[in-house]
């Protein structure tokens, strides 16, 4: 496994951790808006590569479908109005994605959660943190049924 010192997704698990294999974790992201964008997640490679082009077609195809059973389990979760996924890597050189839970009425919408707040943002009734944690490793778990 190639990994990188210097690189925090390398160093840490980049969140709580709600479930992982040989090739990816899931993680909760810390909001960087408090707790507007709860369930947001990120799938990240354990391998230090920069770009999906990077790794073999098993491999791509594999992070793609821990991407895709990552939403629905935020979907299901949370229940969002919509998900945005992001594979962005421009601060952080490392592949990973972004699973963002997000609602017409957020703090953000309709920009990116990285930019500007547009308004204050709205209290969402979903599961306390543990509860939350526990629902999306719960949801998860049907990854390792996956070949």
């Amino acid at each position: 496994m190639v990994t990188n010192t210097d690189c925090e997704l390398c160093a840490g698990p980049g969140g709580d951790l709600l479930w992982e294999d040989g090739l990816c974790r899931v993680v909760r992201v810390a909001d960087p808006a408090g707790d507007a964008f709860p369930g947001f997640c990120r799938v990240v490679c354990r391998k230090h590569v920069a770009e999906m082009s990077a790794l073999g077609a098993c491999d791509a195809h594999r992070i793609m479908d821990v991407v895709l059973a990552t939403e629905r389990a935020v979907r299901r979760v949370v229940r969002p109005d919509k998900i945005n996924l992001a594979s962005l890597g421009n601060v952080v050189p490392h592949l990973h994605w972004h699973v963002i839970p997000r609602w017409k009425d957020d703090s953000h919408f309709p920009a990116p959660i990285w930019a500007p707040a547009q308004r204050a943002g709205v209290a969402r009734p979903v599961p306390a943190t543990a509860e939350l944690l526990g629902a999306l490793q719960d949801e998860l778990s049907t990854l390792n049924e996956t070949p």
